[in-house]
C-alpha cells in the first residue's frame, strides 16, 4: 500500500526544566524543520506539587518567533517590551524576537500554593531572512478569536496561518504557514489538503491511522508533498497539524538563537552578557 508518510519521529522525553519532562520532536537528525517550524517541544503533562512550579528565568531570543499553546494549566509570560500576559489553554501568545527580546516563563504564586498541572506545546519558527532583524513584538489572541471547525466528531482550531478550509488566523505571521489543534472522536476522519509543500502532525493523545500506518501518541509523522492526507482516529484522539513553505535557505540554531548565517549567531553571542544589554 502507498504511504503518504515520509518518516515518523519518536522523540525521547527528557527532564529539561527541573522535573518537567519535555519531548523534542524538532529539530532531529532525521528532520531539521517542517516549513518555518525549527523547534517543537511537547511539554508535560506534568503535575507540580504545592510550592513548586515553572521557573524559566529571563533569557534572550534572536531571529525567531515563538508560540506557546497550552492544553492544561497556565504560564505567566513577561518580556523586555513590558508585556505581562497569562498564557491559558487555547490562547495564542505570539512573540517575534527579531533583532532581540528577553522573556521569562513562570508559574504565578497563587497557582503554586495548591499545586497545578501543566501540558502544552512550544514552537520556534525561523523568520524569513528579510525579517530576521525586525523589531520585536508580542501579541495575545484569546481562543475565542481563532477560526474553528466544529463538526461534532471533528473539532479543529486554527492557531497560525491559513488552511483546512477555515478563514486565516488573526495572528499576523511573516511567512506562509499552517498550525492547528485537531480533536477527532473515535472512527472520525479528517483530510489535510496539499496546500502547503511541507506538512506534519504530532499526536498528543490516542492514535491515528494514515495509509494503513498507525501513528501513536508522542509521535510526529512527516508527510510527502502534494498528497492529500486522510487521518482516521483510533479512539478519541488529539493532534497538532503544522506546515508551510520551505524556508528561504538553511538555518543555524545555537542556544536560544536562530540565524541564516554564522555572523548573526556570533553577534547574538556577544550581546549575551547577563542579558543587561537586552533590556
Amino acid at each position: 500500500m502507498f504511504s503518504a508518510i515520509s518518516k515518523t519521529i519518536k522523540p525521547r522525553r527528557r527532564d529539561l526544566i527541573g522535573g518537567f519532562e519535555v519531548a523534542r520532536a524538532l529539530p532531529t537528525a532525521e528532520q531539521r524543520s517542517v516549513g518555518p517550524f525549527v523547534f517543537f517541544d511537547h511539554m508535560g503533562p506534568a503535575k507540580f506539587a504545592a510550592g513548586k512550579g515553572l521557573d524559566v528565568r529571563p533569557h534572550p531570543h534572536v531571529g525567531l518567533a515563538t508560540v506557546t499553546y497550552l492544553f492544561e494549566g497556565e504560564i505567566m509570560h513577561r518580556d523586555s517590551l513590558g508585556s505581562e500576559q497569562a498564557i491559558k489553554p487555547g490562547d495564542v501568545n505570539w512573540m517575534v524576537a527579531g533583532a532581540g527580546i528577553v522573556h521569562s516563563e513562570r508559574t504565578r504564586t497563587e497557582l503554586r500554593r495548591a499545586g497545578h498541572s501543566l501540558h502544552g506545546i512550544q514552537l520556534w519558527l525561523a523568520l524569513p531572512k528579510e525579517h530576521e532583524n525586525t523589531k520585536p513584538v508580542f501579541v495575545h489572541h484569546p481562543a475565542a478569536k481563532l477560526p474553528t471547525l466544529n463538526r461534532g466528531d471533528v473539532n479543529v482550531r486554527l492557531i497560525l496561518g491559513r488552511g483546512l478550509g477555515l478563514k486565516p488566523s488573526p495572528v499576523k505571521v511573516l511567512s506562509d504557514m499552517l498550525y492547528a489543534d485537531a480533536m477527532l472522536a473515535d472512527r472520525a476522519s479528517f483530510e489535510i489538503p496539499p496546500d502547503h509543500a511541507e506538512r506534519a502532525i504530532y499526536v498528543i493523545d490516542g492514535a491515528v491511522e494514515i495509509s494503513g500506518q498507525v501513528v501513536e501518541a508522542g509521535t510526529m509523522a512527516v508527510f510527502l508533498p502534494e498528497v492529500a492526507i486522510t487521518i482516521h482516529a483510533q479512539g478519541n484522539t488529539r493532534f497538532m497539524i503544522l506546515g508551510g513553505a520551505p524556508m528561504d535557505g538553511p538555518r543555524q540554531l545555537w542556544w536560544n538563537f536562530v540565524a541564516s548565517d554564522q555572523a548573526k549567531l556570533d553577534a547574538a553571542r556577544r550581546l549575551d552578557h547577563g542579558h543587561n544589554e537586552w533590556i
